[in-house]
């Protein structure tokens, strides 16, 4: 029998299936009875859950982290897939293949590897290329900067997520420069590399991605300085102002001070940066956000506690498909009622889209 994905539950399905545990929170309202808000993740995604019945017995049988065995039925609440646990089991980790639970880049690996391989190639810097090598040729950095996600829940949140989201910005940032002159491109295209690099050892990605000791003390930022500091000590007569604008460019990629950048950009290289940085990281994410509700018939998502809105899943595309499809000539629509019935159908479905939305029109939350 094939497993159970997250992505393949329905509205109203009875879920019996293995995950990963990616959240544990106890919750106690008002009426004090306790219940229980879980996430739950495999390579497909991840679902929210709850517990209302039995929680403090349930509680004793598994963790964050644990595989669990589980039997509940899913429904969509809020615009979301949510599944009511009725019974939970701890699953031992040798009866599982963690691959099946760790969600991965829709790239190819090797695909990715190539793509890196040859971008540091192309470094005409000798000194920015030998600081790329230096990092490549490392077999426990490399493992780890191809391996990690970009983020726990913003962006990119699988595994390759960090190299996907850094050669894009390789890819945005060579876009910009050909529409400007002046730009230094190997230090943009580097700074593009490195600017997450810290984010190796601020995640760990074993199990569910979480946040490391250093992670919460440091910050990828400050962590990824010292990443390149480090290198580029063992690099002689690497220029001094080189590295210092290459370090500009991560202290700055994240834009402004209450986003948690120590400095805010200063050079052209670095505001590019933090605009294409800012773009790939949400589009990813608001892709991500839509794809996750697709079970839902509303056309708008959830609220984004990130973002602060709701999304429009609908960017007219199908629509023009369908409008494309059905261009016949009135001639021909006469002579063929198919046709006829096919756009009256197609006529009456947006007049019926164009209601207003009785439950919303009323809140100023877009």
């Amino acid at each position: 029998m094939a497993k159970q994905l997250v992505a393949e539950i329905n509205d109203r399905d009875t879920v019996n299936a293995v995950f990963l545990v990616k959240d544990k929170i106890m919750a106690m309202p008002k009426n004090g009875k306790p219940y229980m808000n879980l996430r739950f993740m495999d390579k497909s995604g991840d679902v929210d859950a709850k517990i209302w019945d039995n929680v403090d017995e349930l509680d004793k049988l598994f963790g964050k982290d644990d595989f669990v065995q589980i039997r509940g039925k899913a429904s969509i609440y809020m615009n979301k897939m949510q599944v009511v646990v009725a019974e939970i089991k701890r699953v031992p980790d040798n009866e599982v293949n963690l691959a099946d639970f760790l969600p991965e880049s829709p790239r190819p690996k090797d695909e990715m590897h190539r793509e890196l391989l040859q971008v540091v190639a192309d470094l005409s810097n000798p000194y920015l290329r030998l600081l790329m090598e230096s990092f490549l040729s490392d077999a426990v950095f490399f493992e780890l900067y191809t391996t990690a996600p970009a983020a726990k829940a913003m962006h990119h949140v699988y595994l390759g997520g960090l190299l996907e989201h850094s050669l894009a910005l390789v890819k945005l940032g060579k876009s910009v420069i050909s529409l400007y002159d002046g730009i230094h491109e190997d230090l943009l295209v580097v700074g593009a590399l490195l600017h997450d690099v810290g984010k190796i050892h601020e995640m760990s990605f074993e199990r569910a991605f979480d946040y490391t000791d250093a992670g919460k003390l440091l910050g990828h930022i400050t962590i990824g300085v010292e990443l390149v500091e480090e290198k580029i000590r063992q690099i002689d007569g690497f220029p001094r102002e080189l590295a210092m604008l290459l370090k500009h460019m991560l202290l700055s990629h994240h834009g402004q001070y209450e986003y948690g950048s120590p400095k805010r950009p200063k050079t052209i290289e670095a505001t590019i940066l933090n605009y294409i940085d800012d773009m790939d990281s949400k589009i990813n994410g608001i892709k991500a956000h839509i794809a996750k509700e697709n079970a839902s018939a509303s056309r708008w998502t959830a609220h984004h506690r990130l973002y602060d809105r709701y999304f429009f899943k609908s960017n007219g595309m199908d629509e023009e498909m369908e409008m494309h499809h059905l261009a016949v000539p009135e001639h021909v629509m006469e002579t063929v009622p198919e046709v006829r019935s096919q756009l009256e159908q197609r006529q009456e479905k947006q007049c019926f889209s164009n209601q207003p939305l009785k439950a919303l029109e009323n809140l100023d939350l877009f």
